[in-house]
């Protein structure tokens, strides 16, 4: 199975190259995967909370789903073992909806005859990434003004497994 290549590969925004064929069925991805992201909504999406605390980016950049899912994951469970599931809710804004294309080039010897000829290749989708602005939430995470530490926190664990610029702002109501 192929390794997963680095964030870094992925992380600059740039305009993503799109196929133009004179016959439509061509231009369409055909096989867009679905996002690993598994819940949007962690914790007790029912209840109304005091506070909330975003996740924001502070630079403009793509950002893969699996990070995304990790970092979820990550404050789930901090925030789970600290005030248990009923008092947080946990939002995920960021939707990833960019496909990641790859085309896969042969090395070694006599790599030139396969790969030659293929300067634009579409490429194969290999992931899904969501495209943020400066100061675009990627997280809220929502609790009460008791829980307020614990919430910090897991934001701050958060923006580590994003592995990005992140900045974490507190809004009361």
């Amino acid at each position: 199975m192929a390794k997963l290549r680095p964030g870094r590969s992925y992380k600059e925004l740039k305009m993503p190259y799109t196929r133009k064929s004179k016959y439509k069925t061509k231009s369409y991805i055909k096989i867009a995967q679905r996002p690993k992201i598994t819940q949007y909504h962690s914790g007790n999406p029912k209840r109304e909370f005091d506070s909330k605390v975003f996740l924001l980016s502070e630079k403009s950049l793509q950002l893969r789903d699996n990070a995304i899912e990790s970092a979820r994951i990550v404050a789930n469970k901090y925030l789970t073992d600290r005030i248990t599931d009923q008092n947080f809710h946990i939002v995920v804004v960021a939707y990833p909806h960019q496909v990641l294309r790859e085309h896969k080039l042969a090395t070694g010897a006599g790599a030139d005859r396969f790969s030659s000829g293929m300067q634009k290749s579409f490429g194969k989708p290999i992931g899904l990434a969501a495209r943020l602005s400066a100061g675009k939430r990627i997280f809220e995470i929502h609790v009460d003004k008791s829980n307020l530490s614990a919430a910090k926190d897991a934001a701050f664990k958060m923006g580590k497994k994003l592995g990005i610029q992140t900045r974490v702002v507190v809004a009361q109501a």
